[in-house]
């Protein structure tokens, strides 16, 4: 009987049990309530004290404080970039770290610390508001308030004695108010030397930490410990006035003034080895003084010609005599493709006496480092005179760091003409009706040039350099530029096409020695075109 009892007391229970499970799958799960409404969304204006009292802290800080500024747009651009700043944050952490972990662990006896897993996650941290100060010292001070609510994975494996160790931080919250200052500005890129970032009050941190998998902050009072010790190791580092500098460029050299001016004459160069298989090369030089932020000037191309002539002059503008150096690169222009590079060398300004000019014969080297064997190899010689003028006083020539300056005319130019230079950079969104395989062509006083043309392609980039050796300056000319495109399909009934076309009066040019624009092709729906003009008068 105590049997039998039992089996029926096993199935009354199991019985009951799913009785229970579906009543209450049908009570609970099954059975939705119906009379459930729309939260009521009204207006902030509209609501009353105690609920405005507890909306307050989400509240942006543009919408509480005048001062403040929305940055809706570096929101979205930051949310568009994350994904790139995750890997490269991440990437630049690891290497800074590792060195560091490296020099440490051997005093605590351990074996090896590292990232087995180090990303920030998909959610990207917004900044809620900006106010940007005015002063009168050079700078710019910005107050942001950044809010992170991040899902970042950073799991930190330690080995020591056989055994392993990991810590992993997950659910990363940061709330802080920090006050960035860049200071001085100067007049070179960036444009400002340092970087300082206070905190203007105690910033929030909270997160997650699981030690061999287990949550650690559930440890009763070591969530509490664990931010007032972040709180206010942070506040004693950074908490205004104290500050971290970063330092972007040295002040004193961004700073630095012009003493001189280098001329420098590029006469010639000889036995140059050729690059390319056929034919001979075309070579050219670039010229620019180390820690400059300037472009590289250039002679004009020689064509098929390894010992070519150029006698051309150049002005550099000369901050620090005793570091700077002139670095001569020699290339062989491509029509197409990277342009290969035939040989380079440096003279130190400091070898140079002022107002001696002197003519100097380089051997052309692969590159500057004495104990590459590569530098054994003959690759021809460049010869250049050089001048060093230092400035009297405070004498500094107009315009000879400025954006319109341009090279002088090399000699052989007709006294009172000199040499106009047209550069066709680029065209966007040409588009031809049967074929857009664009080229230019430029038309000036009866003669005719042409770029390359380059196939199925809407923004195409030239690149290339036309010259025009005149006896006077063309105050009542006109350059005539037009994109064509053309087919080498045979039987083609339209084989040659219209893009677009521009005149342009060539006075403006005459007048401020360099223009650099786009213009809006005629006869094109949104074609542009960039065209680069100089006028090197004799």
């Amino acid at each position: 009987m105590g049997v039998f009892g039992t089996i029926l007391g096993f199935f009354g229970f199991g019985f009951g049990t799913v009785i229970g499970l579906v009543g209450g799958y049908f009570l609970f799960i099954y059975h939705q309530p119906t009379d459930i409404k729309d939260p009521e969304i009204q207006p902030l204006a509209e609501q009353d004290s105690k609920t405005v009292e507890l909306l307050l802290p989400e509240i942006p800080l543009w919408v509480k404080n005048p001062d403040y500024d929305r940055v809706d747009w570096l929101n979205k651009f930051i949310e568009t970039m994350w994904p790139f700043l995750d890997k490269a944050i991440c990437k630049t952490v690891r290497e800074t770290v590792k060195p560091i972990i490296a020099e440490q662990i051997p005093q605590y006896k351990i074996d090896s610390v590292e990232f087995e897993a180090l990303t920030l996650g998909s959610l990207p941290p917004t900044f809620q508001g900006m106010k940007v100060y005015v002063t009168d010292d050079k700078e710019l001070i910005m107050e942001p308030l950044l809010k992170w609510a991040g899902n970042p994975n950073i799991l930190i494996a330690a080995k020591a004695f056989g055994l392993k160790a990991t810590v992993q931080v997950v659910d990363l919250q940061v709330f802080a108010f920090p006050r960035i200052t860049l200071k001085p500005l100067v007049p070179t890129f960036p444009c400002f030397a340092n970087i300082y970032v206070s905190l203007m009050e105690k910033p929030h941190v909270d997160f997650g930490i699981k030690l061999f998998g287990a949550d650690a902050m559930a440890i009763p009072g070591l969530y509490t410990y664990v931010q007032g010790l972040i709180k206010d190791q942070v506040a004693n580092m950074y908490l205004w006035p104290k500050a971290l500098e970063v330092q972007i460029m040295d002040p004193a050299k961004a700073m630095q003034k012009p003493v001189g001016i280098l001329n420098v004459k590029v006469l010639r160069a000889m036995k140059l080895k050729k690059k390319d298989l056929i034919g001979a090369s075309d070579p050219y030089v670039t010229l620019k003084l180390t820690d400059d932020k300037l472009p590289s000037k250039k002679t004009s191309v020689k064509h098929r010609n390894l010992n070519p002539e150029w006698n051309e002059e150049f002005g550099l503008v000369v901050k620090d005599p005793e570091s700077q150096a002139l670095e001569l690169q020699v290339y062989d222009w491509e029509k197409v493709g990277h342009h290969d590079k035939m040989g380079m060398n440096v003279i130190p300004l400091k070898d140079i006496t002022p107002e001696e000019p002197r003519e100097m014969t380089l051997d052309l080297l692969k590159n500057m480092d004495p104990n590459d064997t590569r530098n054994e190899k003959s690759r021809g010689q460049v010869v250049v005179e050089v001048l060093y003028k230092p400035f009297k006083g405070d004498e500094i020539p107009p315009d000879t760091d400025g954006p319109n300056s341009v090279q002088k005319a090399p000699e052989g130019t007709p006294e009172g003409g000199g040499l106009l230079v047209v550069i066709l950079h680029e065209a966007q969104d040409v588009e031809g009706k049967y074929h857009t395989n664009p080229s230019a062509r430029i038309l000036f006083r009866g003669e005719e040039k042409k770029t390359k043309r380059i196939k199925k392609n809407r923004d195409p980039r030239w690149e290339e350099e036309f010259q025009f050796t005149l006896e006077e300056p063309p105050t009542d000319d006109k350059l005539h530029v037009e994109v064509i495109s053309t087919s080498s399909r045979m039987g083609l009934l339209h084989p040659k096409e219209t893009l677009g076309y521009i005149g342009i009066n060539l006075a403006d040019v005459v007048n401020n020695k360099r223009i650099n624009e786009k213009y809006h092709l005629i006869d094109s729906k949104n074609g542009r075109i960039q065209i680069e003009l100089q006028w090197r008068a004799s």
